[in-house]
């Protein structure tokens, strides 16, 4: 019972901060970087060893730059997912800009499915926040559900704002087979770290065995729908621009993992590109170990 008052309060505290300008909220993300990174260190650990095993050729100043880069971001991240929850959408669509949307609406002007995909790069929430307000036909969103069921509610209801379903992992079969019938498009986060049960494949990513999910390409194999990468690039502290990329618009002339190598190999250019806009505080390697 208190632990759900406490949620409830913390709740309350995040709606207020979220009315607050996104300037003033960046203001904020900023003096919170200081005594997350010299003082905390939240899971400083786990980012040095992750930038240093993915980019062995860099010195410790450039590895220690890119972190601090990170860092920086990670606060920015924290305080935009806040605001999502009272972003308008005429400040949203101009925060986060589309290309090559276009080819995708192709498919769905023909009555047709598409699936798509991203990472934990750049801030993936208000892209998919972004989505569903661009988008003419529906968007599901592939997900795992918080442990707190209090918060779980709570941020579901600020990723549907305008029109996105979130879809838990496990139902995602079930509901690709509810919605045969009509034009919609699944999208995937899909450098996810798999159990142990669920790790069937292994590739080299970021200089790294990494065990993958294999949830995208068993849908694409299965329904033969396009899949496209969105390939999220940071503009400036809080605009966005997204990239709508073919990755495979044939899935059954593929060869075995071919899609999954193919978006692993976009998405390690992109952060290659620009390092510090990935989730480096994630335990990505942890079934290395």
């Amino acid at each position: 019972m208190i632990k759900k008052g406490f949620s409830h309060i913390g709740i309350f505290f995040l709606y207020v901060l979220s009315l607050l300008p996104l300037s003033v909220l960046h203001f904020f993300a900023r003096l919170l970087y200081y005594p997350l990174y010299y003082v905390v260190g939240y899971r400083k650990k786990v980012v040095r060893e992750n930038l240093e095993k993915s980019f062995p050729t860099k010195d410790s100043k450039e590895i220690i730059r890119i972190e601090k880069t990170f860092y920086k971001y990670f606060v920015d991240l924290v305080f935009e997912i806040i605001k999502m929850s009272t972003i308008s959408k005429k400040e949203l669509l101009k925060r986060v800009k589309f290309k090559n949307l276009v080819q995708i609406e192709a498919y769905f002007s023909k009555g047709e499915s598409v699936l798509a995909c991203t990472g934990h790069y750049g801030n993936w929430e208000l892209c998919m926040l972004a989505l569903g307000a661009s988008l003419s036909a529906p968007e599901y969103v592939i997900y795992k559900p918080l442990s707190n069921q209090i918060f779980e509610n709570w941020f579901l209801r600020i990723r549907t704002r305008f029109g996105n379903i979130f879809i838990a992992m496990r139902q995602t079969l079930r509901m690709v087979i509810s919605t045969k019938n009509s034009p919609t498009m699944f999208c995937f986060a899909s450098d996810q770290t798999p159990t142990r049960e669920e790790a069937q494949y292994t590739l080299n990513f970021l200089n790294q065995p990494t065990a993958v999910l294999l949830g995208l390409e068993k849908i694409a194999l299965q329904t033969n729908r396009p899949v496209f990468f969105f390939d999220v690039i940071s503009l400036k502290r809080g605009y966005y621009e997204i990239d709508c990329l073919p990755l495979c618009l044939d899935p059954k002339a593929t060869e075995g993992h071919e899609i999954t190598d193919l978006l692993f190999k976009f998405l390690e250019k992109r952060i290659t590109v620009s390092p510090p806009f990935w989730l480096w505080s994630h335990r990505r390697w942890k079934l290395n170990k």
